[in-house]
Parts: structure tokens; sequence; C-alpha cells
């Protein structure tokens, strides 16, 4: 699950870790008093407007600006709120601004004697442990640094029994190239930032830039957390963070029936009880000429709600110009996943599209009589082959 630029920022304070003040606000008035409030607190002079959603590259999208009085703050958040911002990782529809973080501005009066860093935590599944990536090269695309200058990434591996050790934190103080005070500012922003990922469960905490300020200072300017979803129910706190207008609306719809659904680009439909067959079945999709337009696994246990479900998920996509069911009878029995199709196909009604339904495993020949013998328009098949045949033909 991923989460905002200010609930990641909420986080890495509560576990010690110093970062950017700032203030959420939902319209130009919100923002104003916001800036006013930072201004009383920290002092500062300008501030930063960042859009929050849940994409990187906002600032080349027009997602972050500076103002250097309050009508500008009113001003630009004026045009913020509400715009559709796009970037990169967007896609070219963009996101919808609903919120912007009101930051304090840490580079007043200038650069000079400021420094950037990127650092992120993340599980390295080779190893079984965390890593610690960073580089000198803060703010900037760290897959640029990592495709032009990879010597300029370090890696610090950490095992999860002993966690994160002082040595190790003072290694990636000294390869950042730090000394004084703010070496030891940065040995404790790189053990309360890994006490911060290893406490919420994380998938990944990534802080681009980290700031050494003039002062010695070091704070994190910006910050991306994705949170493991299977860990949420140890964390209600930080499940209520999830912004459902920041998904995708069908693999929300998705969700609340447990359907595991990712939304793909082709024309063809499919349906399966397992990933390995989610796979396959694509796989076999492409191999005869059509092109997977989603990857949906029902699970073990597949029933008519769940299989009504997921049609009318796969059915909402205009592009769908065929479906195929493909399920391996195992925990359940072929017959009753049939019995299942034909009353969703039913309940559905006015299906315009070809509904090709593979069934294997246990009772496979009597759900292939089901469909057979049900009078809609549903072709059946036994062996992956002959699914493959039918899809070549309807797509």
């Amino acid at each position: 699950m991923n989460i905002h630029e200010y609930q990641a920022k909420a986080i890495l304070k509560k576990h010690g870790v110093t970062i950017q003040e700032g203030i959420t606000a939902s319209t130009p008035n919100e923002a104003v008093d916001a800036a006013k409030k930072l201004q009383e607190e920290t002092g500062t002079q300008w501030w930063v407007l960042k859009a929050q959603i849940h994409a990187g590259g906002r600032g080349k999208g027009g997602g972050v600006k500076l103002a250097k009085s309050l009508e500008e703050v009113a001003k630009i958040a004026e045009g913020m709120i509400g715009m559709q911002l796009v970037t990169h990782q967007t896609g070219p529809e963009g996101r919808k601004v609903h919120k912007i973080l009101v930051a304090q501005d840490v580079y007043y009066p200038g650069p000079s004697g400021k420094m950037e860093f990127y650092m992120g935590v993340l599980l390295n599944r080779q190893t079984g442990k965390n890593t610690v990536m960073y580089s000198t090269e803060g703010g900037v695309d760290i897959e640029d640094v990592a495709d032009k200058t990879p010597e300029l990434i370090f890696k610090e591996e950490v095992d999860p029994a002993t966690g994160i050790l002082p040595f190790q934190a003072r290694k990636i103080a000294f390869n950042l190239g730090l000394s004084g005070q703010a070496f030891k500012q940065m040995t404790r922003f790189v053990q309360s930032l890994y006490e911060a990922y290893v406490s919420v469960d994380a998938s990944l905490f990534e802080i681009n830039p980290v700031l050494k300020a003039t002062d010695d200072k070091i704070l994190a300017v910006d910050a991306k957390v994705g949170l493991d979803d299977n860990a949420l129910f140890r964390h209600p706190e930080l499940a209520a963070m999830r912004d459902l207008s920041e998904e995708d609306a069908t693999e929300v719809e998705a969700g609340k029936h447990n359907l595991n659904f990712v939304k793909l680009d082709g024309n063809v439909g499919c349906m399966v009880n397992g990933a390995g067959l989610a796979m396959a079945t694509m796989d076999i999709i492409k191999l005869s000429g059509g092109d997977p337009a989603n990857f949906l696994d029902v699970g073990g246990g597949a029933n008519a709600q769940t299989v009504e479900a997921g049609l009318r998920i796969i059915l909402d996509d205009p592009a769908v110009k065929a479906v195929l069911i493909n399920v391996f009878g195992g925990i359940v029995r072929c017959d009753r996943v049939a019995a299942g199709v034909v009353e969703a196909y039913k309940k559905l009604g006015n299906i315009q599209v070809p509904v090709i339904v593979r069934l294997q495993g246990t009772n496979a020949e009597e759900g292939k009589e089901v469909i057979d013998n049900s009078g809609l328009k549903v072709r059946s098949a036994i062996s992956l082959k002959e699914a493959a045949d039918i899809v070549k033909e309807v797509v």
C-alpha cells in the first residue's frame, strides 16, 4: 500500500527522523493559514507547495513550487489544488490533486553549503537481508544515476536479526563524505530511518533528497513509503491512511470481493484460480494472437459470487473482446465452478463477447457437460490447447 508524502513524514518523525516540516491544505485559504503557522513555528520566510499524489516526478509536472510571499502561496495553491497532474509515473491521464503539503523552505536563503543525498531501505530477496541503498547524488532520479554512474551508488546489507549496527551507520556517513557534526547527525538519521522501516513493516522507504543543511542538520525533504499489505492487520492506524482515490477504481472493486486483480492493456479478459495458472493463461493468450486484458485470480474457493464479480469487472473494460475462464479443480470441483459460471452469466445477462471456459481437474468432464447443456453462448474446453484454439478463433 502506498501512502502520501505527508503521511510518510509523520511516520519518520514519530521514529526520530528529522523532516522538512509541513502542513496539509485542501483549499487556498487553508494553504495560507498553514504558511502562517509554519512561519510562526519554524521561522521560514519562503514555502514549498507540493501536490500530494501517489507518483514521482511531481516537480517536473508542476506539482512542486516555491512561494516567496503569502500572496504567492494563495495563487499557487489555487492553481495546484484540483489540477490534473501528469508525470512520467501517472501516464497521460494524470492524477487529480485533492490536497497539497505546504512545507518550510529548507533551502532558504540559498544553496550555499548544502548537500543532497539519496537514501532508501528495501528488502534484498536474494539474500533475505534488508538493504540500505544510498548515494551522494540526491535530488535526481536514482535510475539515471544507476545507469550513468553506478559507482556512485552504495549498498549496505543489514541482518534483520541484529538490525543496523553502529559501525554500519558510521560507514554510510563516511561514504557520503561527511565529517564532524554532520557525520554524527547522519549516523542517527540512518539508524532512525531503519528503525522506522522495520517498525511499520514497510516494503520500501525512499528519501530523495536527504539534505545536509548549512547548520549540518540532516533532514528528510521528501519521502516515499510502501507498506506491506500482508502486515497491515498489525497496523490498523496505517491501514486507515489508504487513499482509495489514488488507486485504480476497478482494482478497488475487485479487492472488495477478495479478488487479486491487475488491469492490463489487452483485449482478452482472463479469470483463473491460482497465480501460476494465471501466468500460463496469459502466455497462451499471447501465443494465440491475443493480449491479456487483466490478471484476475479468484483463489481456491471459486463460487458463483466470486465468478459473477470477476466477470462483471472484466466486462466493464470496453477493450475486452473475449473472456477466458481457466480453472483447475483441486480444492474446488469443476462442476461447481461451471454451475457458478452459468449462474453468473444468467445474472449479468446481455453479454456481447465470447466466453470460453476451460476446466481441468476434479469433475472436469461433469463441468464441461454443465456448460454445454446450459443453452448459453459459452464455449467449453478441457485442454489448454483447445482453449487457445478457441481464443484464436474469436479474437
